[in-house]
């Protein structure tokens, strides 16, 4: 038995490294073809790791293929690659197999599904796409499975501190309406990405309605025949109607800024204490938090087992942010400088998702690894090599969920220009942080009367930290 043991945990120690890595040190190479504005590079790169049937990062691949080929400008393989994202996040079923062994092994065991602005984003590009190919119905049905996801949010989360609303989205979905020649509609969106904005938002994340949202606002409420309500937010907001002019264009402006956090993984000790009756309590005096578990009157063994641990040492996962380089943005054109207003801050809803389940996930966490220790110790009695292997075994499958959307940009910011038909020089400039180099790029469009050009423009930049790659 020691022959056989002995030589299968020195195996297990050369796996550790591989065990261990993170999503993102896996997926290096594309991240940094991506990072480095290497489309090209990047299409090869995941191409190459097309994932089979029972790959557990599907989801994720789809993901980051449908970004880079968006920003590529191939926006049907980009909707391709992300209606397969949403089939997979509309698929997904509990596979209690694979639940059962996320819970004695780790969470990474089952698919990734996405957390729950990753698959609102999903539709963002998804509408954004078929707004640039010229299709605006393809984009409405976006918006309608927008609206879907955000009624299941608001079904799911009671709590008023939670995720459930998104005010962004519902500002897209105004902006699609609008391109559809439905103002009725264009306008409840807008009142609801308000609403949102100065309710959710503001309080949740220190971001507040958008000027040009308030403009929208005045305007498809005049344009519904609203006019007690036009009315009413122009006093409120002290500004008043601008109507669309007759025989103009428009020019949508969405610039994505830097790139959101990537996931790692952090540890905490947790002192144990035991009580009577079967129940023991795992506490850290440093967070002020206290688990307590119930093994049963029945569970002696186990009991015995934990009664040889001091501490425990348990790993989740926690979002390390890539900090923007540039603060802000504006256009220029025909004299007028109009600043781009930030309408989603990507990094902090991600930290909000992730803190909401902070709880749940370190009770999950606890639970399981408990489990672990209570089997390796009473294996170790009866066998003291067996239960070194499979204390290694246990260190070295505890680990967390270091997988997310990592091609999504830190914040997304937009504006709108009312043009006249023609050709319209329109430049743009990026301010960079602590005098670094700003961004500065001119574009040209052909603008035809009543038509709505849309434009994303990615910053790819972002202050390096020191992630654990």
């Amino acid at each position: 038995m020691r022959r056989l043991l002995l030589p299968a945990a020195m195996l297990l120690v050369l796996m550790m490294p591989a065990g261990c890595a993170t999503y993102y040190q896996k997926n290096y190479k594309f991240f940094m073809a991506f990072e480095n504005g290497n489309m090209k590079e990047a299409s090869s790169v995941i191409q190459k790791a097309k994932p089979g049937r029972h790959n557990r990062e599907k989801l994720l691949y789809y993901m980051n293929s449908g970004t880079v080929h968006s920003i590529m400008g191939e926006y049907e393989q980009s909707n391709k690659d992300f209606e397969e994202a949403y089939r997979l996040s509309e698929d997904y079923a509990t596979n209690y197999v694979n639940e059962g062994l996320a819970f004695l092994v780790n969470p990474t065991v089952v698919d990734y599904k996405g957390e729950d602005h990753e698959i609102l984003l999903i539709h963002y590009y998804m509408a954004l796409n078929y707004l640039k190919m010229g299709l605006p119905n393809e984009a409405l049905v976006e918006c309608k499975r927008m609206n879907d996801l955000l009624n299941r949010l608001s079904d799911k989360y009671k709590s008023d501190n939670k995720y459930k609303r998104d005010a962004f989205v519902h500002n897209l979905m105004g902006i699609i309406y609008d391109v559809n020649s439905d103002p009725n509609n264009a306008f409840i969106a807008y009142r609801n990405a308000y609403n949102i904005y100065q309710d959710d938002y503001s309080r949740l994340f220190k971001l507040s309605a958008p000027e040009q949202l308030k403009r929208d606002l005045i305007r498809t409420a005049y344009q519904s025949g609203f006019a007690d309500e036009g009315s009413r937010y122009e006093a409120q907001f002290n500004m008043k109607n601008q109507p669309v002019q007759r025989g103009n264009g428009e020019l949508v402006f969405l610039w994505h800024n830097g790139l959101g956090p990537v996931k790692d993984e952090w540890g905490i000790n947790f002192t144990i204490i035991r009580g009577s009756g079967g129940m023991v309590t795992f506490h850290n005096e440093d967070m002020g938090l206290n688990f307590p578990f119930y093994l049963g009157e029945d569970e002696k063994d186990k009991a015995k087992g934990l009664a040889r641990l001091e501490f425990i040492r348990v790993v989740f996962p926690k979002y390390q942010e890539r900090a923007e380089v540039f603060t802000g943005a504006k256009l220029e054109w025909n004299g007028r400088s109009i600043p781009l207003e930030k309408g989603i801050d990507v990094n902090a809803v991600a930290y909000k998702t992730l803190d909401e389940r902070f709880l749940a996930e370190m009770g999950k966490s606890l639970l399981r690894v408990a489990i672990k220790k209570v089997e390796e110790e009473s294996l170790r009695r009866k066998n003291q090599d067996a239960g070194a292997v499979l204390g290694l075994i246990n260190a070295i499958t505890e680990k967390a969920d270091t997988r997310n959307w990592q091609t999504l940009p830190h914040s997304i910011s937009y504006a709108r220009i009312s043009m006249p038909a023609g050709d319209q020089k329109v430049d743009f400039t990026a301010i960079a942080n602590n005098g670094a180099k700003n961004d500065v790029q001119s574009f040209t469009y052909n603008v035809k009367a009543g038509q709505t050009i849309f434009q994303t423009q990615s910053s790819l930049d972002y202050v390096h930290m020191p992630i654990h790659y």
